[in-house]
């Protein structure tokens, strides 16, 4: 993961310090680019210690396209509590969500673009793009977007990571993948993020019987919040590890099979990171 410290530094000296929505402030880059030959290790954080757990939760809440986030409060993961508490629901215009609901958001789109909330009524670009991979691999219209203008009012938090692309490769038989943010947090989110898509690649390519290929993220704005400044300059003082694997234990050949699927069927192998980092400022919301 040497690339992402080197965004990590180059945002710490050359990014532009602005305000934000927040109101903490953040020092940004636009445009950036990473890469991951994936046959070389899963892409995951060395130099401090994060966990998987949350990263394949949160995806298979997505995947599942289920859009009421006390799921994962029950499993202990509280990344979207901030962003849709009842003040934040309320602030926001959407006093008609219950506390919980990511409303018109990831889920949604990406199992039940443009339909009603929790009413199947629109398009399941997940499984219509599983079909599609099958039926015609070489095709280049592999592409799930979470972006709907139409329904940007009904989610509290407009889409960061707003597409995802596949494509296979003949010679490898591998299935590359890239990720489009317009925005990121880059020393909290951008690891879950990698982590992530990471994940669907890994499943996707098992689902459809190929090998784990390369993973390209696409960064507009990738920023640092002011406050996490001190982290940042820690972490950049630790040298990198080796990237585990990730073993999936279970057959995923149906559909079904991939949405049924729990952490304990899934294992990082060789993941020996550094510490965490004590002392890390709360996230910005």
């Amino acid at each position: 993961m040497e690339n992402y410290l080197t965004l990590l530094k180059k945002c710490l000296t050359t990014g532009v310090t602005k305000t934000d929505r927040t109101g903490v402030g953040s020092k940004f880059l636009s445009g950036e680019t990473l890469e991951w030959d994936m046959s070389n290790g899963f892409p995951i954080i060395t130099t401090r210690k994060t966990t998987l757990r949350i990263a394949f939760e949160e995806t298979m809440f997505f995947l599942r396209g289920e859009t009421d986030t006390k799921i994962l409060e029950a499993k202990n993961i509280n990344i979207w509590k901030g962003n849709t508490s009842r003040k934040f629901l309320d602030d926001s215009y959407l006093a008609h969500l219950p506390e919980g609901s990511i409303g018109t958001g990831y889920s949604h789109q990406w199992r039940n673009f443009g339909g009603d909330i929790d009413i199947p009524n629109g398009i399941d670009q997940v499984k219509n793009m599983l079909r599609n991979i099958e039926a015609n691999p070489f095709d280049r219209r592999h592409v799930i977007t979470a972006w709907n203008p139409l329904q940007l009012g009904e989610t509290p938090l407009p889409p960061c990571h707003l597409m995802h692309m596949y494509s296979v490769d003949p010679d490898k038989n591998a299935l590359n993948s890239c990720f489009i943010m317009r925005s990121n947090d880059i020393p909290f989110g951008l690891p879950f993020n990698i982590m992530g898509y990471a994940l669907l690649n890994h499943l996707f390519a098992k689902h459809l019987g190929y090998n784990p290929g390369k993973l390209v993220y696409f960064g507009w704005d990738a920023h640092i919040y002011l406050n996490q400044i001190d982290m940042c300059n820690e972490q950049l003082t630790r040298e990198p590890r080796p990237l585990p694997d990730l073993i999936i234990h279970k057959d995923i050949s149906t559909f079904d099979e991939l949405l049924k699927l729990e952490y304990t069927d899934v294992e990082l192998v060789g993941y020996l990171p550094h510490p965490d980092i004590k002392n890390k400022p709360k996230m910005a919301i």
